[in-house]
């Protein structure tokens, strides 16, 4: 018996042995040899059930063939704490705080690639260590009008800047297995109805204002994931619209990745079909309680999608096409056995957040250089204002986090100035008492029974007594300031601080304001005050990044990506009557009346007008010295580049990085063009009396504007200035040149 029972097992034993490895688990085989023989092996209903849903945050994988889960995250500042399986409420995990990094805003501010790719790298060790196959961002959404509640989570209002930041943030983050979902495509500039806005706007200004960031993170970063947005375009919701999905991103673009929609996004089966949508989350919100069967297999891309295809009233192809782009993602994530182990609120990434914020807070006033603060001459510091301690990363939508730590801008001065000085504190105003979002909770407690008048009244008696003042205000992640779902009411500051300003003006001529914002605010106090300093959401180490500014152990270099208007009538959407303010179910149309013109675009043709604070400007605490602008030829064919170089010197006593910007002006042209555009920019780092050379390589490209009819690109033959300049205002130089037959 024992010899027949081995002989019977060895039986059994050697055909299993000596199956062949699935080709799908063989990572030395090609990406899409693998998703062949993956697609094979799979059911019609396992297919279906790959595009949509089965949590809040994750969609099914197959797990009879080792396939997992797809899991992603919102970001785009930092990993979203956990949430339960079907609701939005917290899981009440320990260990799912994080590094709140920058808002992108202030990364945009930074003008520095390499810091946008150290960003993308830190949060996609974050996002891998927590066994994220999806970080849900960045976000690329053209600055378009201040009043939007989301532009502190997008990379403001030039699409040439925006494309140079993105690419390496997508190219980091993806770097580590995880994919960076570019979001949210296209044309959400707005959030107030953005469910039911339907835009209209010219394909001119569609290709050369709110798509180039979308398309460099697609063609140069190699972006895995894109994500549609709420609104609607040429009548059909931008997840699954067919101009913009099928026609240009998988079609004009070659994107092999996923479509995914934003949550809620999704409207109508036959649509999420046939135009482009690929992975379908956040239907409905309240999960298994909706519908005869739980509410993921009644999503528009499962059952109803199921049906169809048994009826044959949906193509096999077009599932498949849907099924490979999954499959795709999976290999690239969850699949990829090289992918590294990432890692969690490191000091590495601490010291990540702490420099892109100091790179990317700006200096926009410094009279009688005010700034930085002399602490061998100061002796009583002032410090005014509620967002001198109130927690900025807990709110604000989805981009709302649960970190490790805040240090707040009071407790960063309070540490860098040490036993140097006394730092006195006065609260000025309330704004948000609250300090909860989602479940998270910030455990402040900003309660306030004194009146405004009381808090006014100890505020300027506390500027009085000082040697200098620094007010730290603006605006706060609650609904109706920076913060999804809502946008401003107007571009004021709220809560009486445009009047407790005025106050303190009056009491100390040494008054330092720091706004904190994700948008340009009204500064109807600017000639009143000594120094204005732009600083952002600047997340975990906000409080350190604004005092080693502020004290001088850093050098500001940002430029603001966006222009800052002096008055709300000054911005196109809002002069030319075309923003919809008044929330409303049905769906209304808004017509971007201004094209191309946004942004210094518009500035630029207003001679009457003036901004608050131009495109591109930052101040410095030394001085730089333009040379004259060079061109390596006078003339260039439409198949060359052309280089310009200029000589900057740091003529200051300090050492400090220059953000050097070029500017691109077509002299005559058959249509209507920009003044300039920006075509060029690079942050240049000098020590004092050091003078480098500063090149920029331009080509056909850069000359270009999209011609609608054509559906093309073109460069007309002619006169061009390339223009060197510190700011969208403040031009250094021109150099002419001929793009020749």
């Amino acid at each position: 018996m024992k010899k027949m029972l081995s002989v019977c097992l060895l039986a059994l034993v050697l055909p299993l042995g000596a199956q062949q490895k699935p080709v799908y688990l063989d990572e030395t085989k090609g990406l899409e040899e693998r998703v062949e023989d993956a697609l094979g092996r799979l059911t019609l209903e396992e297919k279906v059930a790959l595009l949509h849903a089965q949590s809040k945050f994750s969609s099914a994988g197959v797990a009879r063939l080792g396939i997992p889960e797809i899991w992603t995250t919102d970001g785009p500042h930092g990993i979203r704490p956990e949430v339960l399986w079907d609701k939005w409420e917290q899981a009440g995990w320990t260990n799912d705080s994080c590094v709140a990094f920058p808002a992108l805003t202030c990364l945009a501010a930074t003008w520095n690639p390499d810091m946008a790719q150290l960003y993308g790298r830190s949060i996609g060790e974050e996002a891998r260590y927590r066994n994220k196959a999806v970080l849900l961002g960045p976000g690329v959404n053209i600055y378009r009008t201040p009043l939007n509640g989301r532009n502190f989570e997008y990379m403001g209002e030039d699409p040439y800047l925006a494309s140079r930041m993105v690419v390496p943030y997508v190219q980091g983050v993806q770097q580590n297995g995880v994919a960076a979902c570019v979001k949210h495509f296209a044309l959400n500039n707005q959030e107030i109805n953005r469910s039911t806005l339907d835009v209209v706007v010219d394909d001119r200004a569609l290709y050369e204002i709110y798509l180039p960031a979308f398309k460099a993170a697609v063609q140069e970063g190699k972006a895995w994931a894109i994500m549609g947005s709420y609104n609607l375009y040429k009548g059909q919701h931008c997840c699954h619209n067919k101009y913009l999905l099928k026609d240009i991103l998988k079609g004009e673009w070659g994107f092999d990745g996923v479509v995914i929609s934003d949550w809620g996004g999704t409207h109508d089966t036959e649509q999420a079909i046939a135009n482009g949508l690929d992975l379908e989350f956040g239907t409905w919100t309240n999960g298994l309680s909706s519908g005869a069967r739980n509410a993921y297999d009644n999503y528009y891309l499962a059952q109803p999608y199921l049906q169809r295809l048994k009826d044959g009233r949906a193509s096999m192809d077009e599932l498949d096409d849907k099924v490979r782009r999954v499959l795709r993602l999976a290999f690239r994530t969850v699949m990829n056995t090289g992918r590294p182990w990432g890692s969690m609120r490191s000091p590495e990434h601490y010291a990540a957040a702490r420099q892109i914020g100091e790179e990317g807070i700006v200096l926009l006033q410094n009279k009688h250089s005010v700034l930085p603060v002399d602490l061998t001459r100061i002796r009583k510091i002032a410090v005014i204002g509620e967002n001198a301690l109130k927690m900025m990363t807990v709110g604000g939508g989805s981009s709302s986090l649960k970190a490790q730590h805040e240090i707040s801008p009071l407790e960063g001065i309070r540490r860098r100035v040490g036993d140097k000085a006394e730092v006195i504190y006065a609260r000025g105003y309330v704004g948000d008492e609250t300090g909860e979002y989602n479940g998270v909770v910030t455990g402040q407690n900003l309660k306030e029974t004194r009146s405004a008048a009381e808090l006014k009244a100890e505020a300027v008696k506390v500027a009085s007594e000082a040697d200098c003042v620094i007010f730290i205000g603006g605006l706060n992640k609650s609904d109706g300031q920076d913060c999804e779902n809502t946008d401003r009411k107007d571009l004021s500051l709220p809560y009486g601080q445009d009047e407790l300003i005025e106050a303190l003006a009056g009491a100390n001529a040494n008054l330092i304001v720091v706004n904190i914002s994700g948008n340009a605010v009204a500064m109807p106090w600017a000639g009143k005050v000594a120094a204005i300093v732009q600083g952002w959401y600047l997340g975990s180490e906000a409080g350190t990044s604004l005092a080693a500014v502020l004290m001088g152990d850093v050098n500001p270099s940002g430029k603001l990506p966006f222009t800052f208007p002096a008055r709300l009538e000054d911005v196109p959407a809002h002069s030319l009557g075309q923003y919809s303010a008044v929330r409303s179910k049905d769906v209304t149309t808004v017509q971007y009346n201004e094209g191309i013109f946004v942004g210094y675009r518009w500035t630029d043709r207003q001679k009457k007008v003036q901004p608050l604070f131009s495109f591109g400007h930052g101040l410095s605490y030394t001085t730089f010295e333009y040379g004259k602008p060079v061109v390596d030829k006078r003339e260039m064919k439409a198949d060359e580049q052309l280089t310009v170089t200029v000589p900057v010197k740091n003529t200051g006593s300090r050492e400090g990085k220059e953000v050097v910007q070029l500017y691109i002006r077509d002299k005559k042209s058959s249509v209507e063009r920009p003044v300039k555009e920006l075509k060029g920019f690079c942050k240049v780092s000098l020590k004092p009396g050091e003078e480098k050379e500063v090149s920029f390589t331009i080509d056909r490209s850069a000359l270009s504007y999209f011609d609608a009819g054509s559906h093309q690109w073109m460069a007309e033959p002619g006169a061009f200035e390339a223009i060197v300049a510190a700011s969208a205002t403040d031009i250094r130089g021109r150099v002419e040149f001929k793009l020749t037959e």
